[in-house]
């Protein structure tokens, strides 16, 4: 019996099609397949969505979820978390995060930034310690069961950040000046970060998650905020370190940074990221899939200063095909991730995936 076209339609975008009539893989074979190259039945989907839409807009949310499933999934660290974060942010106000540093949430929904360092000078650095009881009080069997009963592939929740974090517990016009200084005060800061971190990563890595997920953002539009050379030689060896635990652990490393990022897309690489998630629109996407197609796995991302928010459905259609053309030749390295922001229309974001099946 023939389908009608209604029925031909929603055939086509329904998550679990597979137009090649390939068997269906799971949502975690799918993810190691695009990371190993080993031809997924379609690319996998991650949809990242800002508190802001989880707390206002939750039934859009569920109905473009439920359409587009996705099949990568972030290991909570108790059944909380997640509900004490979006009520953190669901109210104007100032909160004093783990390392003793003030945010101030001044948009509904919007992680806010730091207000009062926790370091603000380094009068108080000798008696100051990381949150070690972060890492002694995780709920690893909580982890465990949470992996183990998901066909999803699980990823960490967010660990290594050594940049941000020594801004956020500095504040960034400190940084900049404790790096042009090049101080002992702040290469011990940078020591005591650096160290909570390699524990946070290895006891992620002891656990069932499929990948742990670092963080730091290195770009403005169109530079790197610190030199290449400072980069290399200050920064580079410690996600070496991070990648090294992971890695041994039989784990994926999974990073994110934004901003423009070329001069050490390849040094990433090399540390042993398997997939990195940057702003491919802020760089010539064209030119780094020529030098490092089929050695990274491309994790997004579609343009979220421009075409997402104020691009028409087809523009982003245009601009998943960009990313496609250059990336995407059906043997994996990529992920169909995109991030659904405060002012990110519906239709937008359903044009990303749907452009990608």
């Amino acid at each position: 019996m023939e389908c009608n076209q209604n029925e031909k339609s929603e055939m086509k975008n329904n998550a679990d099609v597979n137009e090649e009539g390939a068997k269906k893989m799971t949502a975690r074979e799918r993810v190691i397949a695009a990371l190993n190259f080993s031809k997924p039945d379609r690319a996998p989907r991650d949809l990242w969505v800002l508190p802001y839409i989880e707390i206002f807009h939750k039934e859009k949310l569920d109905r473009v979820l439920e359409k587009y499933p996705g099949d990568i999934e972030k290991a909570n660290v108790n059944a909380l978390a997640a509900e004490e974060k979006l009520e953190r942010l669901s109210k104007i106000g100032a909160y004093t995060d783990d390392w003793g540093s003030v945010w101030q949430v001044a948009e509904l929904g919007v992680i806010g930034e730091v207000k009062e360092p926790a370091l603000p000078d380094w009068s108080k650095l000798d008696k100051y310690q990381p949150p070690w009881d972060l890492i002694k009080n995780r709920d690893i069997d909580y982890i465990n069961r949470t992996c183990e009963k998901s066909n999803k592939f699980m990823i960490s929740d967010i660990s290594a950040r050594p940049f941000e974090r020594i801004q956020f517990v500095r504040g960034s016009e400190n940084v900049y000046l404790d790096l042009a200084y090049d101080s002992k005060e702040f290469r011990r800061l940078l020591e005591m970060i650096h160290e909570f971190f390699l524990k946070d990563v290895s006891n992620w890595a002891n656990s069932n998650v499929d990948a742990v997920f670092l963080m730091d953002d290195w770009g403005g539009n169109d530079s790197l905020l610190i030199s290449p050379a400072m980069w290399r030689t200050m920064f580079k060896p410690l996600y070496k370190e991070y990648c090294d635990i992971i890695h041994k652990a039989g784990k994926y490393v999974f990073y994110h940074v934004d901003g423009f990022i070329e001069p050490i897309f390849g040094d990433l690489i090399e540390v042993g990221m398997d997939a990195i998630n940057s702003q491919l629109f802020c760089m010539d996407i064209e030119s780094l899939a020529e030098q490092y197609k089929g050695k990274v796995t491309f994790w997004g991302e579609i343009d979220r200063q421009r075409i997402l928010s104020f691009g028409t459905p087809d523009e982003v259609r245009q601009a998943v095909q960009r990313v496609r053309n250059a990336l995407d030749d059906g043997t994996g390295g990529v992920i169909a991730q995109c991030e659904w922001g405060t002012n990110d229309p519906q239709e937008n974001i359903e044009a990303v995936l749907e452009a990608w099946l």
